[in-house]
């Protein structure tokens, strides 16, 4: 199983459910198997850059 984790930059990623989130990183609330998580991450990741970058 694996969790969706977003950064404060507003980049997503995938994380082992069992594993803490690492530093810099908080959970996004989505969780499921890899295919469900990249899923999920494609649908609302729809601008890639740095949320810095976007203003």
């Amino acid at each position: 199983m694996y969790k969706v984790v977003v950064n404060d930059e507003e980049q997503y990623s995938i994380w082992p459910a069992a594993r803490d989130v690492p530093a810099g990183w908080h959970e996004e609330g989505t969780s499921g198997t890899e295919e469900e998580c990249t899923a999920h991450i494609e649908r609302v990741w729809v601008d890639m850059r740095p949320r810095s970058l976007r203003t």
